[in-house]
């Protein structure tokens, strides 16, 4: 298969072998990301940065594919690795999270959400990108990567209200 020998596959790859390594070591405590910096933890940091990125630049980008098509392949590889490094910086968040103990366990409810709405994000994106189960028709995956993107839209303003303690 031709895909699998682009350096863009190997580089996608990478974050993504990269997002779960990072992962495990912090579910299994081996490394911790809790410093405080400032106000908050790292990885509250992390996850906004990850999250600004995704809801700001997505709507840029896909602007920008309209209306300037001849930068198509450089803004499309922007929002490609983009996205997958935010899903990164989203993931150590969480891992963080899944990961404290008992007594300060969090509520997972919209932050579970979120995150299965970004994993299907990142998921369909890769195979639709790369092609990689060629028997599912290229219009399946465009319609599940939209569909998680409203879902990722929509959560994101229920999880900030309910972080702000509003709802």
């Amino acid at each position: 298969m031709r895909t699998t020998k682009e350096k863009d596959f190997w580089a996608a790859t990478a974050i993504l072998v990269a997002t779960v390594v990072l992962m495990l070591v912090i579910v299994l405590q081996i490394e911790r990301f809790g410093q405080i910096i400032g106000p908050f933890r790292l990885t509250h940091w992390l996850v906004w940065t990850g999250t600004i990125y995704v809801a700001i630049a997505v709507p840029i980008i896909a602007i920008l594919k309209k209306r300037q098509p001849q930068r198509y392949k450089t803004l499309f590889r922007t929002h490609m690795f983009g996205n997958m490094l935010a899903f990164l910086l989203i993931s150590m968040h969480f891992a963080s999270q899944i990961s404290r103990s008992a007594t300060s366990y969090p509520e997972l409810g919209t932050g579970a959400a979120l995150y299965i709405a970004m994993v299907l994000l990142a998921g369909t994106g890769f195979l639709q990108r790369f092609q990689l189960i060629s028997s599912i028709k290229l219009q399946s995956y465009r319609f599940i990567h939209m569909g998680s993107a409203v879902a990722f839209y929509l959560i994101i303003v229920i999880h900030i209200l309910h972080g702000l303690h509003i709802i």
